[in-house]
């Protein structure tokens, strides 16, 4: 049991939000817990925390949610792949909210900084890819962009601003408790029980539960040294096709079919056509020509022996975590 220091935790109502949030409660920490919008906070319900209202775009809401905290785990940012605008609802919001909330941070007298980052910062040239290969050359996502240039000048304010900031860069996060609507990554598996996944993609996504995370983030802060990036996934990265065999496996009574190998030209035209179909009804795609393009093949195995070694960070590995992520939707079908 710690002591109670009051911590915040943003972007509370979100996937791992919410289960960082869960953590800290249980660790002793008196908790505050930010949301954009106050009438979204039923995932805090019923939970032993403090729930305040700040956008990561409004600069003095922060810094009053900070006020008296002293450690920050900045886990609010626009989490999506896909928006109408996507370098001013992605990139511009993320950039924005990094200056805002970390500027509030050292002006309130914040101790230490959590900043949450991606695998999408990381440079997947050489495998298995570690923090020292740098930064991601590929330009082609608004969201991507934005985890590069947040991290980046996450650091860089940190440093001018004298105030202890550690990077944290999750993997695809599923398990653990959710709502409505699910993450990205948790999406692929309720889609793949929903029998939404007609093609083989080739794309593959690094599964870690969400649980794990939270747990990353709670080391970083305590043993994470300031000013270094950590990777907090599972060595091995996952096909969805073969995700796909995991599900078939666990639940034969679905009757899952593993999804077609088709050539790479016709993937592209499959994604065009989901792409016409999602700009007439204004909702996301399943995929687009521009994942095909950046993910179809690529490996995303990471050495994590870094977080291993320095903060304790140990996930259950990728095939665990896909089953006990599986097993909570097929007992909470209302999220399918």
């Amino acid at each position: 049991m710690v002591d109670k220091k009051l911590v915040l935790v943003s972007g509370a109502n979100g996937h791992l939000g919410t289960n960082l949030v869960r953590l800290l409660i249980q660790k002793g920490f008196a908790v505050r817990a930010s949301v954009r919008n106050l009438k979204n906070r039923t995932a805090l319900d019923g939970l032993d925390c403090e729930v305040v209202q700040a956008d990561i775009t409004d600069k003095e809401s922060f810094r009053k949610a900070l006020q008296g905290v002293d450690t920050f785990y900045a886990v609010g940012a626009a989490f999506k792949l896909w928006a109408k605008d996507p370098q001013q609802e992605i990139y511009e919001v993320n950039m924005q909210g990094t200056r805002n909330t970390i500027e509030a941070a050292a002006e309130e007298g914040v101790k230490k900084i959590v900043y949450v980052s991606s695998i999408a910062a990381l440079d997947y040239t050489h495998v298995p890819t570690r923090e020292s290969n740098g930064y991601n050359p590929d330009r082609r996502d608004a969201y991507y962009n934005s985890k590069n240039d947040g991290e980046k000048l996450a650091f860089r304010l940190a440093e001018e601003l004298g105030i202890a900031l550690v990077s944290v860069m999750p993997g695809a996060m599923i398990g653990g408790e959710a709502f409505l609507p699910l993450n990205v990554s948790y999406g692929v598996l309720a889609l793949i029980l929903n029998k939404q996944i007609p093609v083989d993609t080739n794309i593959a996504l690094n599964w870690v539960d969400v649980k794990d995370i939270a747990e990353g983030c709670f080391l970083a802060a305590q043993n994470g040294r300031a000013g270094e990036r950590y990777i907090l996934a599972n060595e091995k990265c996952m096909t969805i096709t073969h995700t796909t065999k995991l599900a078939q496996k666990f639940y034969p009574e679905l009757q899952l079919r593993i999804p077609a190998a088709v050539p790479k030209c016709m993937l592209f035209a499959i994604a065009a056509l989901m792409q016409f179909s999602a700009k007439l009804k204004g909702k996301p795609p399943i995929i687009t020509t521009k994942e095909i393009a950046m993910f179809s093949g690529l490996q995303q195995d990471f050495d994590i022996s870094k977080a291993r070694n320095e903060l304790g960070f140990n996930p259950k590995d990728s095939e665990s975590a896909v089953k006990d992520a599986l097993a909570y939707l097929m007992t909470h079908k209302q999220l399918l």
